[in-house]
């Protein structure tokens, strides 16, 4: 299994225009999504998000939050652990809590996930977007799945 881990963040006349510019900030904003739970096969490689065909069906963990209220600060956060024999996705996102509260939560309900399995952490990938909201803002952090046939 692969997996790229993306963020985006972006500001529009509406908060579905504010979201949608975000996904296309983070590279996901052509593709339909499809969010899914939180497991990882073993042995899964975290890359570098490949082109993606436009309008493909594509598999997410997804964290997203928007805001109208000029002055937010907003963070989305998703953190990726994987063991010798699975992995664990969570999300996490929140209005004026700091980006730094926002990762330490995502971590810990990560390793608690891991732990619940007795799993041991080989390998841990943490990635976030903030953004302060000057009028319409959406903030995204994903963990995108990755197949051949949604590849450009």
């Amino acid at each position: 299994m692969k997996i790229a881990i993306v963020s985006g963040k972006s500001e529009g006349p509406t908060e579905v225009n504010a979201f949608d510019n975000a996904l296309s900030d983070a590279g996901i904003g052509d593709v339909n999504l499809i969010k899914v739970s939180s497991m990882l096969e073993k042995n899964t490689e975290i890359i570098e998000l490949p082109k993606l065909k436009a309008g493909a069906m594509v598999n997410c963990v997804l964290s997203t939050i928007s805001s109208n209220n000029k002055g937010d600060t907003i963070t989305a956060c998703v953190a990726a652990a994987i063991g010798d024999n699975l992995g664990c996705v969570v999300e996490s996102s929140g209005v004026n809590i700091s980006n730094e509260e926002n990762r330490k939560k995502a971590l810990e309900m990560v390793k608690y996930m891991m732990g619940k399995r007795n799993e041991k952490i080989n390998q841990m990938i943490v990635e976030d977007s903030t953004h302060t909201v000057e009028n319409i803002g959406s903030v995204v952090a994903s963990v995108v799945y990755i197949k051949d046939e949604i590849l450009e």
